[in-house]
């Protein structure tokens, strides 16, 4: 199984990122395969044909497992990873790709957004997003045990999903 991180953190090497990877690593009992600190690829996100962005979108495309992050910004996921996605053709974009939807906020306040504003999109680009989002409060982002209980919930239901994808992908 492909295991790859998406964080669209604007600051690199980003809390986000580390929340992501750990969520993977905990989930999956290893360290993803690849992870895309999308705040590395810089100005080719704003245009089309650059070829770390294209590069980038192959990773994401061709893996079985991917944990989409993103700080919690006016109440949605960043413009940042707004711009990362666009680079997916709509409907098989992300097709054969399990995704989970995590952000991390400040408070509770914004808890549904994973499920609400991430995870529409993700269906979208033609992810299958099997179990509900994930929101972690920003100050747990290194804690294991924050993400403990939406895996003891969703972790097989995800881990079925991604294996699903590997056996009909052939990958």
């Amino acid at each position: 199984m492909i295991v790859s991180v998406v964080a669209g953190n604007p600051k690199p090497a980003s809390r986000t990122l580390s929340a992501a990877s750990l969520l993977a690593s905990t989930l999956t009992g290893k360290e993803p395969d690849h992870v895309v600190d999308v705040v590395d690829l810089g100005a080719g996100l704003l245009g089309w044909g650059d070829s770390a962005v294209a590069a980038a979108v192959e990773t994401v495309a061709n893996s079985d497992l991917v944990v989409f992050a993103s700080p919690t910004f006016k109440a949605t996921y960043t413009g940042l990873l707004k711009l990362f996605l666009d680079q997916f053709s709509t409907s098989d974009g992300l097709q054969d790709v399990t995704a989970i939807p995590l952000m991390l906020g400040a408070g509770p306040a914004h808890f549904m957004a994973p499920d609400l504003l991430l995870k529409p999109v993700l269906v979208e680009l033609g992810a299958t997003v099997p179990a509900a989002g994930l929101y972690v409060v920003d100050k747990l982002y290194d804690d294991a045990e924050a993400f403990q209980p939406w895996i003891d919930r969703w972790g097989s239901v995800v881990l079925a999903s991604a294996n699903v994808t590997v056996s009909a992908g052939d990958r």
